[in-house]
């Protein structure tokens, strides 16, 4: 009886274990047709279009490399490119140096209650349109905007910070600045505090202990933060176009600027898939440092 017992048991589980995946699937599925319908079909649309040709103004299907290497042999979208990628990594780099001392007091220096309402007022931006917050800093910006009037109480301009890289990281900064306070804030407050309490303990000071023991413990969290400042910074087409005069142009407006010069869709496709790879590699590469430091602890 009992050597029949784990063959019993083996049996009695298969049809346990196919309904499961089955179960497991039907909640996979509606994200995988999501992904499939709105991200990886117009991917791989946008890829096959960078092969068309543009002839009469009308695109015809083929498979040439003439677009890839008119643009690749551009100056202009070499420099839209470095460009692009300069003022992204230019904004990830202040928002997350101006974002850990607001997070760091909301995840260890304040009340729950005051943290909640915190994230909250940080989320409210987000319920008007982008679009209205930028043109608020163009009136504030302009050299007889309210910037330059408090400057020139202390003596001081009017500066131009309209239609300047200047102009646009400040357009850069509404958009991602109060998300990535949101992650970080989240990143720090899941950190355990009795190992902060015995970093002090041991003799660090406040500095090193958030050098040596916080940044550490929420380093995948501040990595993810970054990476989402940079991914919105770098495909974000308001900010240079009203805030940086779009003069020379980012990539998103170099799209713009393509599609209107002679209808020319297919070279806008290929400034688009070298923006999709570029963001992915960042992505993945970001993700694997965050992950891998994590396991190596």
């Amino acid at each position: 009886m009992t050597s029949r017992d784990p063959l019993t048991h083996q049996v009695a589980n298969k049809p346990t274990r196919k309904l499961f995946d089955s179960f497991a699937l039907s909640w996979r599925l509606p994200i995988i047709v999501w992904q499939t319908l709105f991200f990886l079909g117009p991917l791989i649309f946008m890829v096959a279009m960078s092969f068309f040709l543009v002839k009469n103004y009308r695109m015809q299907e083929a498979f040439e490399f003439v677009n890839w290497s008119k643009m690749f042999s551009r100056n202009y979208f070499w420099d839209s490119y470095f460009l692009t990628f300069t003022l992204a990594t230019l904004s990830t780099a202040i928002a997350s140096l101006l974002a850990f001392p607001a997070s760091f007091a909301l995840a260890f220096k304040v009340s729950p209650a005051v943290r909640r309402w915190a994230l909250f007022l940080l989320i409210i931006p987000f319920f008007t349109s982008y679009l209205v917050r930028i043109f608020s800093w163009y009136v504030i910006l302009a050299e007889s905007g309210a910037l330059n009037a408090l400057l020139d109480t202390f003596g001081l301009g009017p500066y131009t910070m309209l239609n300047t890289k200047f102009g646009t990281l400040v357009g850069y900064m509404t958009l991602t600045l109060p998300l990535v306070v949101v992650l970080q804030t989240f990143a720090l407050s899941n950190i355990d505090r009795n190992l902060v309490q015995a970093a002090h303990n041991l003799g660090c000071s406040p500095f090193r202990s958030i050098y040596a023991v916080i940044m550490p413990l929420a380093k995948t969290g501040l990595i993810v933060a970054a990476l989402f400042c940079f991914i919105l910074s770098f495909g974000d087409f308001v900010s240079p176009y009203y805030l940086g005069g779009s003069k020379p142009p980012t990539l998103p407006i170099l799209i713009i600027d393509t599609t209107k010069s002679g209808q020319q869709w297919p070279r806008a496709a290929v400034v688009a898939v070298v923006m999709m790879v570029t963001l992915i590699t960042i992505a993945f590469a970001a993700l694997a440092l965050a992950y891998r430091t994590r396991a190596s602890r």
